[in-house]
């Protein structure tokens, strides 16, 4: 079955970048000029999926107003005969179908994906997480949606992280099955030293099916006192086993600060119009370092 669908849950408080968050999402903190969440919708169109549902709460509803059209500014730029910029304009509000869903309480990322079983009905659908940017030729959407086509299995997309950073997200119960991939049977969040299965965690995408739902509403709260999706994921791969993608991409972490300025300096390096300039720039200063 093809994957149509996608979720982005946005409704974090992004407490890791204050006071930038405080009154701006910080799915909207920007890399040069597109928000992060562009990113990530493009990211999600660019896999081939169609219908896509954004998961917010209280204050976040500049997220609504930048995929959607503003006839004052489109008038403006045709006025000053910028076509090239509202013709950008125009093509942000076309992306996809994106619905709207409040999390009216932050109890976690399996409560907020909980959310949307409605809109996923009995399909799969990707999640994709709001934090996380992954820039590349090959969308990791896309890698996951064929890896779900060959297995019919849930995917995550893994990486290995650090043993110190181990503790800050999952470790997987892996073992290799070819290249990039792997089968997984079991995960924990934020593990002890005492319960770590590899140093491979999943970060920012999975591809899930409708079951997750029935998971999620018998789940008791994990971490931080709150609704875990790997926990549900981790019933799942205990009981049918799920396929990791050790995924190609850069990811930036945009609830991080220096995420936000790696991904800054690195998307400027490639930019069209100051990429150059800044090559030098960075040049000149890193004499000084």
């Amino acid at each position: 079955m093809r994957v149509r669908k996608a979720v982005i849950p946005a409704a974090g408080l992004g407490t890791r970048v204050l006071p930038a968050s405080k009154a701006m999402p910080k799915e909207m903190i920007p890399i040069l000029d597109k928000p992060a969440i562009q990113y990530i919708v493009e990211e999600a169109v660019a896999a081939g999926i169609e219908d896509i549902l954004i998961i917010t709460n209280r204050g976040k509803e500049i997220i609504e107003n930048h995929f959607d059209r503003s006839i004052e500014l489109e008038n403006h730029l045709k006025n000053q005969g910028k076509e090239a910029l509202l013709n950008q304009m125009k093509e942000i509000a076309d992306l996809a179908n994106i619905h709207y869903l409040r999390q009216k309480e932050t109890k976690g990322l399996g409560h907020a994906i909980s959310l949307a079983r409605s809109f996923v009905g009995d399909e799969p659908f990707a999640v994709l997480y709001g934090d996380d940017v992954i820039l590349g030729d090959d969308p990791v959407t896309a890698q996951l949606c064929r890896a779900f086509e060959e297995f019919s299995l849930p995917v995550v997309g893994i990486k290995e992280v650090s043993t110190e950073d181990i503790a800050k997200y999952s470790s997987l119960k892996v073992s290799p099955i070819r290249d990039n991939l792997y089968k997984i049977t079991d995960m924990v969040e934020k593990p002890s030293p005492d319960k770590i299965f590899s140093l491979y965690s999943v970060l920012g995408r999975c591809l899930l099916t409708p079951e997750i739902f029935d998971i999620l509403d018998t789940l008791p709260p994990g971490a931080n006192n709150e609704i875990q999706l790997t926990d549900a994921m981790a019933v799942l791969a205990r009981a049918k086993g799920m396929i990791g993608v050790d995924f190609i991409g850069t990811r930036y972490d945009m609830g991080n600060k220096l995420g936000i300025v790696k991904a800054t300096i690195e998307v400027g390096l490639t930019h069209p119009e100051i990429g150059k300039d800044l090559r030098q720039y960075l040049r000149a200063i890193c004499q000084n370092l």
